[in-house]
């Protein structure tokens, strides 16, 4: 029979456990059994067909001797027959006798101690990866813990321990000790050690969220990011675009006196945030991405994926912004490769990105295949019937003259 005092102050500390680390209570009922039954072997012998029951509201336990009920017993130790179980047991049944030793509650006390404690482990690095599973994604807080290797540690929650690698911080922002952190959680992983929760500051997901949380009508969908393109500590650029036409999208992420989008910046260290309203029309959403610079006109070549953008003369420079960082960041921000040029130089710009295009379409097809003697050759023979198709005469020429040329470096 099993010690009712000394397993009810076991079921108790359990108990207590579970509320304390957040684990579920019956996770930890099953650790304890499992540990039952290894101490019970250990000590007993193996060979039988153990098994350990644990009240989960006394927390007495009791040890039973399972074997299958059948019609003919071959093997003793794991089968009993119909006649012996009795009613109202029938055939593929389990039939449990209980061998619940006196003394086993001080030997289980001993053995199973180490493998609840494991379990236990076990359970809280599941809680914890779980937790963190569902925050991937998104914003966690904490406090600066320590560096090492220029690897930023820090405790969530005043528990958990998280990873902000050097890759994924901003370069020129300062944290030190103990300093409070809003992060962005990118990954999480399972490690001997336990789970490894690897945050952000760089990720353009972290202004997402500072935006989601800032911005109500973010938050209740009536205004959507459509893109974001980051360059962490300096400056970013975000696409928004308004559901209901009563609300305004720029508006709605500046708030009152610019006091949304200066929260959103502040949590950033000061970045620079650029809201962009967003247009379907490729041509209009250019235009808004090169914000604050004026656009005169844009033109697009869909098959290269470019667009030339003309500016005045006065905002050449503001279009491209300081080492192009405005440029290349509307670049990000449409998915479009964008060439810039002063309205005094469109023209020219215009037609050497043209000459630039049919230079490498040439490249890519005739050319190539007129590179070969014999498809020259091939060409110079049909010359009769090209000119009676009315092909161009000194094309045909200049093709007479380049096999010419060909077959004397050939010589």
């Amino acid at each position: 029979m099993a010690e009712p005092v000394a397993e009810e102050k076991l079921i108790d500390v359990l108990s207590f456990i579970a509320k304390e680390r957040n684990i579920p209570f019956e996770m930890l009922l099953e650790a304890l059994e499992a540990a039952l039954l290894t101490a019970y072997k250990r000590h007993y012998g193996s060979e039988a067909n153990a098994i350990v029951t644990v009240d989960r509201q006394s927390g007495d336990y009791r040890v039973y001797h399972r074997r299958n009920v059948v019609e003919e017993v071959v093997d003793p130790k794991l089968e009993v027959s119909l006649k012996q179980a009795g009613a109202p047991y029938q055939a593929g049944d389990f039939y449990d006798e209980e061998v619940t030793p006196k003394e086993f509650g001080r030997i289980a006390a001993q053995t199973a101690k180490q493998v609840i404690v494991q379990r236990i482990r076990e359970a809280e690095r599941d809680t914890v990866f779980n937790k963190y599973a569902r925050k991937l994604n998104d914003l966690v807080t904490g406090s600066v813990q320590r560096y090492e290797q220029r690897n930023m540690y820090v405790l969530l929650e005043g528990r958990d321990e998280a990873i902000l690698p050097l890759s994924e911080q901003v370069p020129g922002e300062a944290f030190r000790i103990n300093d409070f952190i809003r992060a962005y959680v990118v990954d999480v992983r399972k490690s001997p050690k336990g789970p490894q929760v690897v945050l952000s500051r760089s990720a353009e997901g972290l202004v997402q969220r500072l935006l989601e949380l800032e911005v109500p009508e973010i938050a209740d969908g009536t205004v959507e990011i459509m893109a974001i393109a980051r360059e962490a500590g300096s400056r970013s650029k975000v696409a928004v675009r308004s559901l209901r036409s009563e609300v305004d999208p720029i508006g709605a992420c500046l708030g009152p006196k610019s006091s949304r989008i200066a929260n959103v910046s502040d949590n950033l260290r000061g970045e620079k945030i650029d809201v962009i309203r967003y247009d379907a029309e490729h041509e209009a959403f250019i235009m808004n991405a090169l914000a604050p610079a004026k656009v005169i006109s844009v033109e697009l070549f869909e098959d290269d994926g470019v667009a030339l953008v003309v500016v005045p003369d006065y905002q050449l420079s503001l279009a491209i912004g300081r080492e192009g960082q405005n440029v290349r960041l509307a670049a990000r921000l449409t998915g479009w490769r964008l060439d810039i040029a002063s309205e005094t130089e469109a023209d020219e710009a215009r037609e050497r990105y043209l000459a630039e295009r049919t230079e490498r379409t040439a490249e890519d097809g005739t050319l190539e295949a007129a590179t070969e003697p014999e498809a020259v050759a091939a060409e110079a023979q049909a010359e009769p019937a090209a000119a009676a198709e009315g092909i161009d005469a000194d094309l045909i020429r200049k093709l007479e003259e380049f096999r010419r040329e060909r077959l004397g470096d050939g010589e």
